[in-house]
């Protein structure tokens, strides 16, 4: 088997949504003779991350209410790097997405190691679309799965339905196809989001 690392590296220069600097982790290293400790404070959405309801809906399910067996789930990745603005229902349709499958988003947003203000994104009409083909959840190589929405309909629409919102993937150099995910968050509960060692195995064909 062959296994894509699509995780973002966890480092001080690492490109945060916004560039806000709050989001940047800080390292608190120590050392005392032979022995190495580290403190790390970060934000949750910080690098590659999953959003749970909480984030955008009040009173939302918080991150523990997941079943840990929905971050391990066949996979197909959607190879979107010709879009110039946004995924749309329209742009969806144009390719064969399977149901009930965790469909990730690569687009050229993989291509960049900065924050662009104007990344790719899933707009409103490409979230219904996915509900309405019962993705167990969507993934994509932005830092954020939508801008420019008044409301966050994107958020809103996928989490309302229970779909797992996978944010800050790394793509580049994975071939669009069917997969099997493994993306389970930190055991965190009560809160809105929790960040992801995410990982894409493709099976050798002899198995």
């Amino acid at each position: 088997m062959k296994i894509y690392d699509i995780s973002m590296e966890l480092n001080p220069n690492v490109f945060v949504y916004k560039n806000k600097p709050e989001k940047k982790p800080v390292f608190e290293v120590t050392e005392n003779g032979y022995v190495t400790e580290t403190n790390l404070s970060m934000n949750l959405h910080t690098g590659t991350h999953i959003d749970a309801p909480l984030h955008m809906i009040k009173d939302g399910a918080a991150i523990g209410a997941y079943d840990l067996a929905r971050f391990f789930s066949p996979a197909q990745v959607l190879d979107f790097t010709g879009e110039k603005e946004k995924i749309s229902a329209a742009a969806l349709k144009e390719k064969n997405v399977k149901r009930n499958v965790f469909v990730i988003l690569k687009t050229k947003n993989s291509e960049k190691e900065y924050f662009d203000p104007e990344f790719i994104y899933l707009d409103e009409s490409g979230a219904g679309y996915l509900r309405d083909q019962g993705a167990i959840g969507v993934g994509i190589d932005a830092l954020g799965i939508e801008r420019n929405q008044p409301g966050h309909p994107t958020h809103k629409i996928l989490l309302g339905a229970g779909i797992v919102i996978l944010e800050g993937l790394r793509l580049k150099g994975v071939p669009e196809g069917d997969y099997f995910l493994a993306a389970p968050p930190l055991k965190l509960n009560g809160y809105e989001a929790a960040p992801v060692r995410a990982a894409l195995i493709e099976w050798d064909k002899a198995d």
